[in-house]
């Protein structure tokens, strides 16, 4: 039971059925990415307002002398909120120029503004995420060989804060990582 195809000139009989496939995967990748911004929106915002907000006093003999440990002491966690900030702020003002992508999957330019600055945006939540990860490993560990003394025994709440801000940056970074390849993947199959 063969089926006859008549093809016309100029004409192939796959071109049919291959550009609705395309298309279509094409509208799967640019969802994709508009659900992995919103996904590394919350996990920006959250670490940013987590890191921002912590903050612990510790009585000592007194209450008029007291020990206080927040976030603004050190310039690494500083860093942290100031990056999460900038870098959750581009996510959000990227959302309509992926939601294009929707209407229009086949648009190239944007797409390669999107990868350019979503890799920049990887490279600041990374050293943030980097520098506030090395000051939570001494808050936790301390150094000997400095004299530096870990202070998580006695700050646990700050250290509970700070640790789990990371895990929102380093999640949105991952997620970044993941529409950069989204993005080289549409950019690739029009190729």
């Amino acid at each position: 039971m063969t089926k006859d195809v008549v093809v016309e000139h100029g004409e192939s009989s796959k071109a049919p059925l291959v550009a609705p496939v395309a298309a279509g995967v094409g509208r799967a990748v640019a969802v994709a990415d508009v659900f992995l911004r919103f996904i590394a929106i919350i996990g920006t915002i959250g670490s940013a307002i987590a890191m921002g907000t912590t903050n612990e006093t510790l009585p000592f003999f007194t209450q008029f002398i007291q020990f206080e440990a927040k976030y603004s002491d050190l310039p690494s966690f500083t860093f942290f909120v100031a990056a999460n900030a900038v870098v959750c702020t581009y996510l959000v003002l990227s959302i309509p120029l992926s939601i294009v992508h929707i209407i229009r999957p086949r648009a190239r330019y944007s797409r390669l503004i999107l990868i350019f600055f979503d890799a920049a945006m990887l490279a600041l939540l990374t050293a943030g995420a980097s520098a506030a990860a090395a000051i939570v490993y001494l808050a936790h560990k301390g150094n000997v060989r400095a004299n530096w003394f870990a202070i998580c025994q006695q700050f646990d709440s700050f250290c509970e804060r700070i640790s789990g801000s990371l895990i929102g940056s380093f999640a949105a970074m991952v997620l970044l990582i993941m529409l950069i390849f989204l993005s080289a993947f549409a950019l690739a199959r029009r190729h």
